[in-house]
């Protein structure tokens, strides 16, 4: 279990009896043969040299083959490179409805599915009951990548008529508690919440635990953008989470502390966490490999004017109260040089660089912008933390990107790990940089059939060279794809064969049991 984990070795001192070497079933056919690879399976276990079988959508046989004995249509020779689980994003973001994006940046860093319906907001308007329609109109795409959607707070919040400002009521808890029942059972993995975002930061205490009561009835998760990742708070933002642990697994999103510093702190937030899993069920994380966040510009704005009606409220009765809090926020993190817009006017500048060219205080630039005028990439975590927390044995890696953020988490992340962490800098071994990427994933959202090479489960494969693998995505140009992932299965099918798409689309939208 995440972080709690106990190994139990057993001792035996009788002679282990003669195994008899396992042969595939050559009266079957099999459609994609992947011969002689160093063959990871994504449990953490060390590579065996073996050979993977695919029949239709799914692995029949791994091990030794002889594949002249065999009925095979066609075959892979990945002699000296890595088979492995295709990669789980627990935390992506992007629109599946949307006709001009086939989701090419996850694929090209290995990655065969992803969550979708973060930080508290589901692909769903107010008017819809549930998530069961978005469900049928996903069932009419073609994709290349598996899908599996969460269901957000937030959207919850709007279908259930919660007004901003306050938490719900015990009527509008009920209804919340009904519509999420229906998500889940319609097929949502889970619950994910944006408590520092609107609507999410009006929730209180209650309005959360009663919702982590039908996620745990359900087995499903709750992953939570916590109330704050600010130093400070973000051992109460832990807290908070941790009250739901009795009655539901918990997740934190996109784990971080905004500017904390040295070893010290990370492994204070560690043993937090375990104190937290202490309660109920164990609380697990997952954390993309970049020291800089990206999100709305309305993150440095105070809780008061985070709406347009507040913002325009507090820009006429608290101007001055809001022009400090603006100043001190942005120094706190690093000052104006750290934000970098992603969108808008200035993209592609920092807040300094655009203060400085017009010769305006920044402090005025954000008040003409309002908390919804931009999003950007905010430069304020400690490599040394972040590190040590990208490093752990049982964090999970997400990118928290999408086809069109301009951020090169989007298009590098799991490509940086493989690039980066285990061959460059030897942080992390390669067997348990694949769990981390596929069967931990896989367990933290109760993936059935997904992320572990294993007989009987969905063929979601890799076949690649560590040292080919390249990020590409750089923050002047985050939208260069990965490569070096030589091939890419989905359920049996090739999509990505030496950096270029293959012609069929095989991925699924996946539902929870």
């Amino acid at each position: 279990m995440p972080f709690l984990f106990l190994s139990l070795i057993s001792c035996e001192t009788s002679t282990p009896p003669l195994k008899t070497v396992r042969q595939p079933d050559a009266t079957l056919s099999y459609d994609l043969a992947i011969l002689n690879g160093m063959v990871y399976d994504g449990t953490g276990a060390e590579a065996i040299e073996a050979s993977v079988l695919i029949a239709s959508d799914t692995i029949a046989f791994i091990g030794k083959v002889d594949p002249s004995a065999l009925k095979i249509r066609q075959t892979i020779d990945a002699t000296n490179k890595i088979v492995c689980p295709g990669f789980i994003d627990p935390h992506a973001h992007g629109d599946p409805l949307d006709g001009a994006t086939t989701f090419q940046n996850f694929l090209s860093m290995g990655v065969t599915t992803i969550a979708l319906g973060q930080d508290g907001s589901s692909p769903i308007n107010s008017s819809e009951k549930s998530l069961q329609n978005y469900f049928t109109q996903l069932e009419g795409l073609q994709s290349r990548i598996n899908i599996a959607m969460m269901a957000g707070h937030g959207s919850l919040r709007a279908q259930a008529g919660v007004p901003e400002g306050r938490a719900a009521n015990a009527s509008e808890r009920q209804r919340m508690a009904d519509i999420l029942d229906i998500n889940i059972t319609s097929g949502c993995f889970g619950l994910t919440s944006g408590l520092e975002y609107v609507p999410g930061l009006y929730a209180d205490s209650m309005e959360m635990v009663n919702l982590a009561t039908i996620v745990g009835e359900n087995d499903a998760v709750m992953m939570s953008h916590m109330r704050s990742e600010d130093d400070q708070e973000v051992l109460s933002s832990i807290t908070e989470l941790g009250w739901c642990n009795p009655f539901c697994r918990t997740h934190i999103s996109h784990l971080k502390v905004v500017y904390a510093e040295g070893v010290d702190r990370a492994n204070q937030i560690f043993e937090h966490i375990k104190k937290q899993s202490a309660k109920g069920q164990a609380m697990t994380a997952e954390v993309y490999p970049y020291n800089a966040s990206y999100t709305g510009i309305g993150i440095v704005f105070p809780s008061w004017a985070k709406t347009p009606s507040d913002f325009a409220s507090a820009k006429k009765d608290r101007n001055a109260e809001l022009r400090d809090f603006l100043r001190n926020k942005v120094m706190q993190r690093n000052g104006p040089g750290a934000t970098l817009f992603g969108t808008g006017p200035f993209a592609g500048s920092t807040l300094e660089e655009v203060a400085t060219k017009s010769g305006k205080d920044f402090v005025d630039i954000l008040m003409e912008m309002g908390p919804f005028g931009a999003s950007g990439a905010f430069f304020v975590m400690n490599e040394g933390v972040q590190d040590i927390f990208i490093t752990h044995p049982e964090v999970a890696i997400c990118s928290d990107g999408s086809p069109t953020m301009r951020h090169p988490r989007g298009h590098g992340s799991f490509a940086r790990i493989i690039e980066k962490y285990v061959v460059a800098e030897n942080q992390l071994p390669l067997a348990q940089a694949i769990y981390k990427m596929s069967g931990l994933p896989a367990s933290i959202l109760r993936l059935s059939g997904r992320g572990l090479l294993k007989e009987g489960y969905f063929a979601d494969v890799l076949v690649f060279d560590p040292n080919q693998v390249r990020e590409n995505a750089t923050w002047k140009d985050p939208f260069q794809l990965a490569t070096g992932i030589e091939h890419l299965i989905v359920n049996g099918t090739r999509q990505r064969s030496s950096d270029r798409l293959e012609s069929d689309y095989s991925g699924r939208i996946l539902y929870s049991e």
